[in-house]
């Protein structure tokens, strides 16, 4: 149907989808089957900008939903306010005049700028969020009415969705038709299983006292909390840590990267569409120095970080000096273990599959340590480097990739000098292991494979964050779990085989917060985390609600009745 005129508005229409259009910085998109908008009637909507980027450049043209072809073409990120800092519920200006350039890993190009927080920023972000606590509304509402809040986030999420899964692939690296189906279980799923847990978790626990009085357990928010946000799965990992502590009555300071800092911003102006009130909700990107000027303000209460585990011991350290609380999610080096009844092939395509085409294993529960029978070994070495091998490496947008880009230059030096480290160490090299020669532009690494590696060796024993497997030999199955848990980490574990009671023996002996049944099955709907230096706490389920929350116990002078 031909665009008309309606208003100040130009109209397209497909038969499914109305988009309204003033310009491109003023666009509505409405989904006529599930009664949902896109965008608003401001300027720079993000969610309108994109899903109708090639139609508002040409309002008198069709309207044309996202295609693999648009994406590829579409490689700016648009911001509303890219050069401020959203603190207090207004976005403000900065203290500095620097800012970060944010870079498509796949182009080196840059595609987004946004301003760099000093300290005077994250002094006026710790107010805004400590009198928004102490004194404003939200601490105060019924968990229900924070619950609206949280619900009408994940509509305006479902919205949004493409928009996140496009600005993870450009900044992150992950193949789009991977993003795009997993965001929403990350996003609106998250908020909404924080929406449903508001009627079901007991912040109320009536009890009796040993000396028979009526007591009650009660759990109330934890105060400021600063969420610091990696680099690899921004929007999601911001999700899981900003749902439960908003339910829970917190306020929040969102500490996003300086790599991938737009998933934050969006977030942001999310939230000032929902009409937080002033405070609740704060967004900034700072270095590293000046976010440690957060972990040490006395006005935060509570830090939740992702990220490695040598800035988890930073954190750590800096945190204890005034007892404040943590949750550390740290890194990991999880290992698969292939018993002997379990076809080598099979287990080979779904390890190396997902290992390396989610995120180019820069995961931090990637299986990356295959611990296989020793008369298998080279079995499952081939059977590995074939998956490998025929992985296409490309850009995250074309249809034809299977696996995108490391996300910085430093990463991919990164993982450079451990494939340098695990040759001269003795591990053989078997497929891998350098740039790929047609690729010009972009921070690609080929696939890598290394076999007969020695557990206690460099490469098996540290993160590498990169797509580097090691095939580890085990003399039988007790072998294979003493190799599995000879690590510092414990954040995630496999164990492949046919027999289910077998399984779960096994996974009762490993060391880590999460073990599947023939694959790696972490699920941050029923918890996630990890032991030893892998961190501290829980993200996800109950528990990750209960880690924004004190539990106090009042005692009641009469019995109960």
């Amino acid at each position: 149907m031909p665009a008309t005129q309606w208003g100040q508005y130009q109209s397209a229409f497909d038969g499914k989808h109305l988009a309204l259009t003033g310009g491109r910085q003023n666009v509505k998109f409405i989904d006529l089957a599930s009664h949902r908008w896109y965008g608003n009637d401001n300027a720079g909507s993000a969610a309108g900008n994109y899903r109708l980027s090639s139609w508002a450049r040409n309002p008198g043209g069709p309207f044309q939903p996202f295609t693999e072809d648009s994406l590829m073409s579409e490689r700016t990120i648009q911001l509303q306010h890219p050069h401020r800092l959203f603190i207090g519920g207004e976005w403000i200006q900065p203290s500095l005049s620097a800012s970060f350039d944010v870079l498509d890993c796949s182009t080196e190009q840059v595609v987004a700028s946004v301003a760099e927080a000093g300290s005077g920023d994250v002094a006026r972000a710790v107010q805004a969020a400590r009198k928004a606590f102490d004194s404003g509304p939200w601490p105060r509402m019924t968990v229900l009415e924070r619950a609206a809040y949280l619900e009408k986030l994940a509509q305006r999420f479902e919205a949004m969705n493409d928009e996140y899964a496009r600005v993870w692939s450009i900044e992150s690296g992950i193949v789009y038709r991977v993003a795009q189906p997993r965001i929403g279980v990350f996003l609106s799923g998250a908020f909404r299983q924080y929406t449903a847990m508001a009627s079901t978790f007991a912040f109320t626990e009536p009890c009796t006292s040993a000396t028979g009085n009526a007591a009650y357990r009660v759990h109330e928010p934890a105060g400021v909390v600063v969420a610091i946000i990696p680099w690899n799965g921004p929007a999601g990992l911001m999700a899981y840590k900003v749902a439960p502590a908003l339910l829970a009555g917190c306020t929040v300071i969102i500490k996003s990267s300086p790599e991938a800092p737009c998933s934050a911003y969006l977030f942001a102006q999310m939230c000032e569409e929902v009409g937080f009130p002033p405070g609740v909700v704060n967004v900034l990107t700072a270095d590293r120095a000046v976010s440690e000027e957060l972990v040490r303000n006395p006005g935060v209460d509570k830090i939740t970080f992702t990220g490695s585990t040598a800035a988890g011991r930073r954190i750590a350290a800096v945190a204890a000096d005034r007892i404040a609380r943590v949750t550390l999610e740290l890194g990991g080096k999880s290992p698969a273990l292939v018993l002997d009844d379990y076809d080598v092939e099979v287990a080979a395509k779904t390890i190396g599959a997902s290992f390396f085409g989610y995120l180019s294993g820069q995961v931090c529960h990637s299986l990356t340590r295959v611990i296989v029978p020793r008369a298998k070994h080279d079995a499952m070495t081939e059977a590995l480097a074939e998956v490998a091998r025929n992985m296409v490496l490309g850009d995250p947008f074309d249809a034809a990739s299977t696996a995108g880009p490391l996300a910085t230059a430093r990463q991919r030096e990164t993982v450079e000098r451990y494939v340098a480290k695990g040759t001269s160490e003795g591990a053989t090299l078997v497929t891998g292991g350098k740039r790929p020669a047609n690729k010009e532009r972009g921070f690609f690494f080929e696939p890598t494979v290394f076999a007969n590696v020695d557990n206690r060796s460099t490469i098996a024993q540290e993160e590498i964050f990169g797509p580097v497997l090691c095939v580890i030999p085990a003399d039988d199955t007790a072998h294979a779990v003493q190799i599995a848990n000879d690590t510092i980490y414990g954040l995630n574990a496999a164990v492949f085989t046919d027999d289910s009671h077998l399984a779960m023996q096994v996974a009762r002996q490993i060391r880590a917060g999460s073990v599947g049944h023939n694959a790696s099955r972490t699920d941050f709907s029923v918890g996630f985390g990890g032991f030893k230096q892998s961190g501290i706490g829980r993200e996800g389920g109950p528990e990750g609600l209960a880690a924004f929350l004190e539990s106090k116990t009042i005692i009641m002078e009469a019995k109960p009745c």
